[in-house]
């Protein structure tokens, strides 16, 4: 949970990087409490299932839309990647398979041009 909060404090940062611990208990959260307000939605009679998605649950995803398109570019700046490959999810399929396959690559290690890396301690200045 502490993942989650963390990335939603980041809420519009979207230099840097995110390994990918922060991003994928960042993406179970989001979805946890998605599903959540959607049971919610659905007892309260405010689910529409025409579009999927009740008014508390769109309002969610409305007040966390700018954090995951942060954490998804983090994410991709820590494999090495622009983040503006997070556009590829507009490509139904064979664009979020492209986007899962990089999300799941390990960190590149050392420095880049992102930052440095978010699983190696910083050296203390001697």
């Amino acid at each position: 949970m502490n993942w989650y909060i963390e990335a939603l404090k980041k809420y519009a940062h979207f230099k840097g990087r995110a390994r990918r611990t922060e991003f994928w208990m960042f993406i179970l959260f989001y979805n946890l409490v998605l599903f959540g307000l959607m049971f919610i939605d659905m007892a309260l009679g405010t689910y529409d299932s025409q579009e999927g998605i009740g008014d508390i649950s769109a309002l969610y995803v409305l007040a966390t839309f700018i954090p995951t398109i942060a954490v998804n570019v983090r994410r991709l700046h820590d494999v090495g990647y622009s983040g503006w490959w997070f556009l590829l999810w507009f490509i139904p399929l064979l664009g979020h398979i492209a986007l899962v396959v990089m999300y799941c690559q390990d960190s590149k290690s050392g420095e880049t041009k992102h930052g440095p890396s978010p699983k190696e301690p910083e050296v203390a200045a001697a």
